[in-house]
């Protein structure tokens, strides 16, 4: 039984990582467990500069799911290369470093830096505000996606991800603009932006106002866009959105996922990556299965809905 995975050159020993911004840079989760267990670690955002984040009450539990509005708060580049890489790198797993910017020359120049360390591959975070562009978020349009990817991948020998933000119309056409930049893989999907509202004071719960839903709450249209994205482009895709169980990662898999992160689930049990390698183990055995690999994009039953959408792009 195999589970290793080739993912945009990454050679994983399971396609098992966990999610920018829930996992922290390790330390704390590796109180509970080896983190050589994992696949990979994909490091919290990382910027140019140190950043401090929004206000509080930064972060509040949802049905099925949380809000969270932490604004990108982290050390600096400089400060993880000096302290928290060194640390990362006592695991016997692949380092994944989530780079975030503000501009395109932001982004550039942080992954000059990440060109030169020890890490195995950036996940570019697409879902940051353009102050440049008037604040739209890079991902919204594939003219976006694709000038930021072939900038970057200019200066970037490593295998470089771009992760995508689903608040979009056309998920699929984004992705492409992730392709033709050049990127080796696509990784989605980032939070829904959504807000609650305190009914007895009258006032949003978030300081910020709205913030980033995530949680099992979002996973089936997760999936769905996994799905059409698989379509789409010829790069792997790495899939998230509530995952909380090997089943749950199965399902990705299924629809067209190469790898899989886990994000909200870590903060309901922290051993939720280490059962989902073993979820997926179970399966592979369930069904007889010899690679791991061998189920990706092998849904069935949906050329319906595929004729829905080659029809969407006429």
């Amino acid at each position: 039984m195999n589970t290793e995975v080739n993912f945009a050159g990454i050679e994983m020993k399971n396609p098992v990582t966990v999610a920018a911004g829930t996992f922290g840079y390790g330390r704390e989760y590796s109180n509970f467990f080896d983190l050589g267990k994992l696949g990979a670690i994909i490091t919290k955002g990382t910027s140019l500069k140190p950043k401090s984040g929004n206000k509080p009450p930064r972060v509040y539990e949802t049905p099925s799911g949380m809000l969270n509005s932490v604004g990108l708060q982290n050390p600096g580049v400089e400060f993880f290369a000096s302290n928290d890489l060194p640390f990362l790198r006592k695991f016997d797993t692949k380092i994944i470093v989530n780079a975030c910017g503000s501009s395109v020359e932001e982004y550039v120049e942080l992954c000059k830096i990440l060109n030169t360390l020890d890490i195995d591959g950036v996940e570019l975070n697409l879902s940051c505000p353009n102050v440049k562009e008037g604040c739209m978020a890079f991902g919204n349009t594939y003219e976006g996606v694709k000038k930021v990817t072939s900038e970057v991948r200019k200066v970037l020998d490593k295998p470089l991800i771009v992760k995508l933000t689903p608040n979009v119309t056309d998920i699929a056409s984004i992705a492409k603009g992730v392709e033709d930049g050049g990127a080796d893989a696509v990784s989605l999907i980032n939070t829904f932006l959504a807000m609650k509202i305190d009914i007895n004071t009258r006032k949003p719960v978030l300081a910020n106002i709205t913030g980033g839903l995530s949680g099992p709450a979002i996973r089936p249209i997760a999936v769905r866009m996994v799905y059409e994205v698989s379509k789409a482009v010829n790069i792997p895709i790495m899939g998230l959105g509530g995952i909380m169980s090997g089943e749950d990662a199965i399902e990705f898999m299924l629809a067209g996922a190469t790898t899989v992160s886990i994000g909200a689930g870590n903060f309901v049990d922290p051993y939720t990556s280490l059962k989902t390698i073993e979820g997926i183990e179970n399966y592979m055995k369930k069904y007889n299965i010899e690679n791991v690999t061998d189920i990706v994009g092998v849904v069935m039953g949906t050329e319906i809905f595929d004729n829905l959408i080659n029809e969407d792009k006429k």
